[in-house]
């Protein structure tokens, strides 16, 4: 997962896509991190995207990488409601921890299950790079 996790920092931003009933939305995001072998992405709870995730936790993320390459990552997001989690995520340099702490009441994170990664280019077949 590591790989993964890795890319998408160096892709940031990165998009993620979520439903919103039967329209799809997308969003730039910055944070990720692996915790416990997962990969995490955060967000605040008075979001859209918070609601959509619960309603829907089927998501995919996209990000192109520095060397032209783009990686499409798609899982299950499950709210993680432990404070370990969200501490981990706030020491990442990616996390926000100048917007939120671990016991705000606002900041969630989601740990990404059912991972299939695919790294894609222009000049390569697509390769699977994670399924978890």
């Amino acid at each position: 997962m590591n790989f993964v996790v890795e890319a998408l920092k160096n892709a940031s931003p990165f998009f993620v896509a979520t439903m919103d009933g039967d329209c799809p939305r997308v969003r730039p995001f910055s944070s990720v991190t692996e915790f416990e072998g997962n990969l995490y992405i955060c967000c605040n709870n008075q979001k859209e995207v918070y609601k959509q995730l619960k309603k829907n936790p089927h998501l995919e993320i996209c990000g192109m990488t520095k060397d032209g390459a783009w990686l499409r990552v798609e899982g299950v997001a499950v709210e993680d409601d432990r404070r370990e989690a969200r501490a981990a995520m706030l020491a990442d340099p990616t996390g926000p921890s100048m917007l939120y702490t671990a016991d705000d009441g606002l900041f969630v994170v989601f740990r990404l299950e059912q991972v299939k990664a695919v790294r894609s280019s222009f000049t390569s077949a697509p390769e699977i790079i994670s399924e978890h």
